[in-house]
C-alpha cells in the first residue's frame, strides 16, 4: 500500500495532467526549475565536457573515485543539468559518491542522436580526465535511462570499454510505446501516457525509425553489457517497456537487479524537492546505494 507521502505525490500529479494542446515550450515551462536545490551540504560546479555542459553535484565527501554520470529523463526534449541538482545530490549521497550531470542537447530543435553524441562525448570526456570506465557508473531516469542504455549499446557498436556498471530508473528503452502496459496501466499513472511518449518519441525521431537500436536501446544487441539495476513502478504505463528491456538483457546473459515498487509513479525518484522523505523514494536511493557500492568493491 502506498505511503501517505505517496499518495500525496500522486494527488499533485493527477491535478497538473498533460495537455496535449500545449506547446513543447509550454510544457517546459512547468516546473522548469523544478529539483534545481540540491540537499544540504552539497557543492556544485560547472563544467565544459568536450564541448558538452555539464556539472559535478558531490554531497559530502565521497569514499570512493567510482563516479555516477547521470543523464537526466524529460522526455528528451525538457530538462536540464541545473534541475537535476536534486536528484543528483540524493545519488552523491546514496553512494557517497562524485555525481557529473549531462546538459544534453534536446529535441526538437536537437533531435537524435544530438543526445546521445553529448552522452558518448561526456563519457569519453571522463576517461580523457583519468576516470578509466572500470570507475564509471552510468544511469538516468525515463528519457535519461533509456539513454544510458543507449549509451552501452554505442559503446559496444564501437568497440569501447563498458562502464562499472548502470542503473536504469523507469526507462524508456522501447520508442514504439508497445508495452501492453501503456494501456492496462493508463489509469493508474497519472504522469505519463501514451500519447505523450508518441508525440515525444515523433520530436525526438525526427524521422528516423522507433525501431532503430541507436534510438530504442531495447532492439540492440544487449549481449556484453555490465551488470543493470532497473527500478519500476508496476503500475506505470512504462512498466512492460523496463520489464521487456530487463528479459532482453537477461537472456544475452546480462546480470540484471530488478527492483519492482508498488503505486509508485514515474519519476518517484524526483520527488524529494515536491514532497521530502516519501519512504517509497527513501528506500528507493537505499537500494540504489547498496547497488552502487557492491559493484564498487569488484
Amino acid at each position: 500500500m502506498a505511503s501517505d507521502a505517496l499518495r500525496k505525490l500522486i494527488e499533485l500529479k493527477r491535478s497538473n495532467p498533460y495537455d496535449p494542446k500545449k506547446t513543447i515550450q509550454a510544457l517546459r515551462e512547468v516546473g522548469a526549475d523544478a529539483g534545481s536545490e540540491p540537499r544540504e551540504g552539497t557543492e556544485v560546479a560547472s563544467v565544459d565536457a568536450k564541448g558538452v555542459p555539464a556539472e559535478w553535484v558531490v554531497n559530502g565527501v565521497p569514499d570512493t573515485d567510482t563516479v555516477f554520470m547521470f543523464l537526466h529523463g524529460g522526455g528528451y526534449y525538457r530538462g536540464s543539468a541545473q534541475a537535476s541538482r536534486r536528484i543528483a545530490s540524493d545519488l552523491s549521497a546514496a553512494c557517497h559518491c562524485k555525481c557529473i550531470t549531462v546538459d544534453y542537447r534536446l529535441a526538437p530543435e536537437h533531435p537524435f542522436p544530438a543526445a546521445l553524441d553529448d552522452a558518448f562525448n561526456v563519457y569519453c570526456w571522463l576517461e580523457s580526465n583519468g576516470i578509466p570506465a572500470s570507475r564509471i557508473v552510468v544511469g538516468g531516469s525515463s528519457a535519461g535511462g533509456g539513454l544510458s542504455a543507449a549509451l552501452l549499446a554505442r559503446l559496444k557498436r564501437e568497440s569501447r570499454v563498458q562502464p562499472a556498471a548502470a542503473i536504469l530508473l523507469s526507462p524508456w528503452t522501447d520508442l514504439t510505446q508497445s508495452a501492453e502496459t501503456f494501456a492496462s496501466n493508463a489509469a493508474s499513472d497519472p504522469a505519463i501516457s501514451k500519447a505523450y511518449l508518441d508525440r515525444m518519441a515523433l520530436a525526438y525521431l525526427d524521422g528516423v525509425s522507433p525501431t532503430d537500436p541507436r534510438a530504442s536501446p531495447v532492439y540492440s544487441d544487449l549481449s556484453g553489457l555490465p551488470p543493470l539495476l532497473v527500478q519500476v513502478g508496476n503500475s506505470e504505463t512504462m512498466y512492460g517497456d523496463a520489464l521487456a528491456f530487463v528479459a532482453k538483457a537477461r537472456s544475452a546473459g546480462v546480470e540484471v537487479a530488478l527492483e519492482e515498487y508498488d503505486d509508485v509513479i514515474h519519476g518517484w525518484h524526483n520527488s524529494a524537492h515536491t514532497i521530502p522523505n516519501i519512504p517509497e523514494t527513501l528506500r528507493a536511493f537505499e537500494q540504489i546505494g547498496d547497488f552502487f557500492k557492491e559493484i564498487d568493491k569488484r
